[in-house]
Parts: structure tokens; sequence; C-alpha cells
């Protein structure tokens, strides 16, 4: 097959103002729309990231909330969080920090 006879199937799809119409409708939907599909695929990927984020920060609350209920109950924990993160200590001790 030759071009001009690949074109003379073709050109009476491209003639036809139905197909053309569709055509054109369907590549101003894709490209030049307001929700076209490059930013619907976008907004997708900021949504999963965002849903992955959700999902981290509600696992760290239930940490953090597990370690604050065992602060406020244990005199002993709070005592060891003091001088672990704070550097907290009693008159008479000295402190020595070790960095590995």
């Amino acid at each position: 097959m030759n071009s001009q006879e690949i074109w003379k199937k073709v050109l009476p799809w491209v003639r036809n103002k139905y197909i053309l119409t569709s055509l054109v409708f369907l590549l101003w939907l894709i490209i030049f729309d307001r929700s076209n599909w490059f930013d619907m695929v976008g907004e997708l990927r900021k949504i999963n990231n965002l849903e992955n984020e959700k999902e981290y920060y509600q696992e760290k609350i239930e940490s953090d909330s597990k370690k604050l209920q065992e602060l406020k109950t244990n005199d002993e924990n709070l005592e060891k969080f003091a001088r672990e993160q704070y550097l907290m200590k009693k008159s008479d001790e000295d402190i020595f920090v070790t960095e590995e």
C-alpha cells in the first residue's frame, strides 16, 4: 500500500463533520479545558501524597499520645524524659553529653 491509497481510505473519515467535531472536542477536553487531563493527574498525585502524610501524622499523634500518657502517669518516666531531652539535672550532679 502506498500513501495515496491510505490517504484515500482516511480522507472520508477526516471529512466527516461529526468525527472532526468529536476529535476537536476531545482535544479541547484533554489539553485546553480548565480541568484538563494533565491537571487531573497532578491533582491526583497531590491527593495521594497528602493521604500518605495524613497516615504518617496520625501514627505520630498516636505514638505521642501514648508517650504523653506514660509521662503523666509515671514520675520516673517524666524525670527520665526531662533528663534526656532537656538535660535537666539535680543540683549535686554533673552531666556528660556524648554524641555518637
